[in-house]
């Protein structure tokens, strides 16, 4: 996703409220998350799990919370999403990078690329796929979601 593409999520999310972002990097979305450190609004933390958990205080204290990451981490959230997120209806935007999308990326990402349209199902976590021309609309229909206390998930894909 170009760069500018990414600091208009960003700047969409602010607009909207929002004022710290949480998370593990992914080079997916690089712009975003280094824009976002320019604004002091990105926190970094160590663990997927762990950005969760400060999400979660952050949203219990009535303000908006997005947690980013990678789907190799996504994948080790699953729990924390089911038995945290969704069970007391925590709303977060998950922002994931999705790796191992195209065949050929690295090998290492091409297993967790294969599976996780199936983890977001078994989560039966709503989510969009936003691209360069729906960026937008399927932010905005997130940000629907979590002021309805429902979390759901926007998907970059990682195009190179």
């Amino acid at each position: 996703m170009k760069k500018d593409t990414q600091r208009k999520i960003f700047d969409f999310f602010v607009k909207k409220g929002f004022n710290d972002f949480i998370g593990v990097p992914d080079s997916t979305f690089s712009e975003f998350i280094r824009y976002g450190l320019k604004k002091n609004k990105i926190i970094i933390t160590t663990r997927e799990e762990e950005a969760i958990g400060v999400a979660t205080g952050i949203s219990l204290a009535r303000n908006f919370s997005l947690v980013f990451m990678q789907n190799a981490g996504f994948a080790n959230t699953l729990s924390t999403i089911a038995s945290l997120v969704q069970l007391y209806q925590i709303p977060i935007i998950f922002l994931i990078g999705w790796r191992g999308y195209l065949k050929t990326d690295a090998p290492e990402h091409i297993k967790i690329g294969q599976i996780q349209p199936k983890l977001l199902k078994a989560l039966s976590l709503e989510t969009r796929i936003i691209s360069e021309k729906n960026w937008r609309e399927n932010c905005q229909w997130a940000f629907n979601k979590i002021t309805h206390n429902k979390p759901c998930a926007l998907i970059i894909r990682r195009e190179t």
